[in-house]
C-alpha cells in the first residue's frame, strides 16, 4: 500500500523528484507506520512495487 503525493517537488534545470509514501505493518504489534522516500519522478513505479 502506497501512493503518490499530488505534487512534486522541482528543482530547475535538474532531475524532478516526487515523495512516496507507504504503509508497514509491523510485525511485532500489527500496527501501520508510515514510511517516507524522497525518489527520482522516472522511478516511482519501481520504487512502489518493492
Amino acid at each position: 500500500m502506497a501512493k503518490k503525493v499530488v505534487a512534486t517537488l522541482k528543482k530547475e534545470g535538474g532531475i524532478t523528484y516526487s515523495k512516496v509514501i507507504r504503509a508497514v505493518k509491523s510485525e511485532k504489534t500489527g500496527a501501520y507506520t508510515f514510511k517516507e522516500e524522497m525518489v527520482p519522478t522516472t522511478m516511482v513505479q519501481e520504487t512502489l512495487k518493492k
